[in-house]
């Protein structure tokens, strides 16, 4: 079935910039960016949560060849769905029994479930509660876990290689690299390894595209 049209309800920075940037490896620039106010609380107004219960971005909304129209709401579904449905990017293994494929799930998943979640309780606790609400020890468990346990595995990855599954890129350092950032943000993934790492994905135009709108302190 073809795309008709693709629509992306999009936040500076957040994760609807990894799909962004998704799309822009893969889609290319011909679809409509919906940049939402979501310190105003737009995500509430009753036509967005009728396309997204869980009032966040990203939704990337599908009108497909025959009219039909489909709403997704998970960034790491989204960017392994782009990769996959626009091989000739080779932005991932293609499917099947190998190693590459799996191996490649793997830190797909790791990046857009396990990192993700720590980073979105320092970001929740440190950033967006209310102090009464905010929790310290959360905040100091997700930081031990990031760095006692995800960066390792990433260090050890990047040290031999470019890129997070080798030596070339792929949708999971789409994932991946948007939450590199997000930690150096927090004062973690320190390492001129790291460094080195972001440095290679900011150079991507589509990197350059998709993160235009973060303003810059």
């Amino acid at each position: 079935m073809k795309i008709q049209a693709l629509k992306l309800f999009h936040f500076p920075g957040s994760r609807s910039a990894r799909v962004r940037w998704a799309l822009l490896e893969t889609y290319g620039d011909e679809f409509e960016l919906a940049t939402m106010k979501l310190l105003e609380g737009e995500q509430y107004a009753a036509d967005f949560l009728e396309m997204n219960p869980n009032h966040a971005v990203p939704v990337l909304q599908i009108t497909w060849g025959d009219g039909s129209v489909q709403n997704m709401l998970e960034s790491t579904a989204m960017v392994e769905w782009l990769a996959d449905a626009f091989p000739d990017k080779q932005l991932a293994p293609a499917p099947g029994l190998s190693h590459q494929r799996a191996d490649y799930l793997q830190m797909l998943q790791l990046g857009g479930n396990w990192m993700d979640s720590m980073l979105w309780q320092l970001r929740m606790h440190r950033d967006l509660l209310p102090e009464s609400d905010a929790d310290q020890r959360t905040i100091d468990r997700a930081m031990e876990k990031i760095k006692t346990e995800v960066e390792p595995q990433l260090l050890s990855r990047l040290s031999v290689s470019e890129y997070i599954c080798g030596d070339q890129f792929s949708a999971a350092d789409i994932v991946i690299g948007h939450n590199v950032n997000w930690a150096r943000t927090y004062g973690m993934c320190q390492d001129d390894v790291f460094r080195s790492y972001a440095s290679r994905l900011s150079a991507r135009p589509a990197f350059r595209q998709a993160f235009d709108d973060v303003v810059r302190k």
